[in-house]
């Protein structure tokens, strides 16, 4: 997300601040932007964010930029540093988890910041929630790499796909697995693809051998990019029903891999919470159901592989919807904000 709207707003002289990372080198390289990468040690965990807002402010005395954008608020310390000694404009983006994990943090970067973007409604929600109601907010949902090649390709069996990392229980990967017998009761030849890897992957297997469905899933763990595309083509939907976690954490702040099969035309099943609702459009792009209800999901999963019409029809309003959310127009989107920032200093 970070490198999509960096690359993508043109009108400014961008430089980023980012923590170093296998393959950061090779990635840089290619980035098309002025990347500072700030060495870090993964055994430091919450710590790393220390160095990265010191080289921050660092750079931005010599940068020293008209605007700054905190990507997470993680960031917005230096952020507010900037601000105070150049005088440069902030803006703060918010996903979701982040506010509820760090919620002092939260309400400082709302409170600092010029204008807070959120994600989502929902996201913003959890921004006026923090207290920090006198902030500017803007909406700017995360874009979407439109396919080169959307064209469907054939797979053996009826096939619905998840495509998540496998370290929260938020993402509903349980519940699919308890949804999948009833599915299989009207499409026993089923398939369901579990791309992405964690923790939780031993703790699902074993749920999946005990409810008796572990034939029917594969689980293909982390893949490449180029990999995951060609499962979007083949897939009937996709599915990742994702719950609100509880203690005090938001779960989906909007859900790009909702818009990313939307973008191969394939309908979506997702939970009726969170950011999922602004991601999905219920009855027009997927079908939205109680993320907690088996059942619910199973008949929704169920109905779109046996409706090819409705399936059709849901995947074709999602590609068409998807167009929108292309990262370059959410990247100006972006730009006409900073730019906004630059008038009333001006002003």
């Amino acid at each position: 997300m970070a490198h999509r709207l960096a690359a993508g707003i043109t009108g400014f002289e961008t430089k980023v601040v980012a923590l170093d990372g296998a393959g950061a080198r090779q990635f840089d390289a290619r980035a098309g932007v002025t990347i500072r990468r700030v060495p870090t040690d993964e055994r430091l965990r919450g710590a790393r964010n220390v160095p990265l807002n010191a080289v921050a402010v660092l750079e931005a005395l010599r940068f020293r930029p008209d605007v700054t954008l905190s990507l997470h608020l993680v960031a917005s310390p230096a952020a507010a540093a900037i601000r105070r000694v150049l005088g440069a404009r902030t803006v703060q983006y918010f996903h979701a988890n982040e506010i509820g994990g760090k919620p002092k943090l939260a309400a400082f970067a709302a409170r600092e910041a010029d204008v807070a973007i959120a994600v989502s409604s929902y996201t913003a929600g959890l921004i006026a929630a923090t207290g920090a109601s006198q902030v500017a907010m803007r909406l700017i949902p995360p874009g979407v790499d439109l396919p080169a090649d959307p064209r469907p390709l054939p797979a053996e069996h009826p096939t619905f796909v998840t495509v998540a990392r496998l370290t929260s229980h938020y993402k509903g990967h349980d519940v699919l697995m308890r949804s999948l017998a009833l599915v299989r009761e009207r499409v026993p030849d089923v398939e369901w693809v579990v791309i992405g890897d964690g923790p939780l992957r031993a703790e699902l297997e074993e749920l999946a051998r005990s409810l008796g469905v572990a034939d029917s899933i594969r689980f293909l763990g982390s893949v490449s990019d180029e990999q995951r595309n060609l499962w979007l083509r083949r897939a009937d939907l996709l599915a990742m029903p994702s719950r609100l976690p509880g203690g005090g954490l938001a779960g989906e702040g909007f859900g790009i891999v909702y818009m990313e099969a939307a973008a191969y035309g394939k309908p979506v099943v997702a939970g009726n919470v969170g950011g999922a609702v602004d991601a999905v459009l219920d009855g027009e792009t997927g079908l939205l159901v109680d993320p907690t209800d088996p059942v619910a999901v199973g008949e929704a999963i169920t109905k779109l592989l046996l409706d090819e019409q409705l399936a059709r029809r849901l995947g074709g309003a999602g590609a068409r919807r998807a167009q929108s959310f292309a990262w370059p127009v959410i990247a100006k989107r972006l730009e006409a904000v900073l730019l906004e920032q630059l008038e009333r200093v001006a002003r």
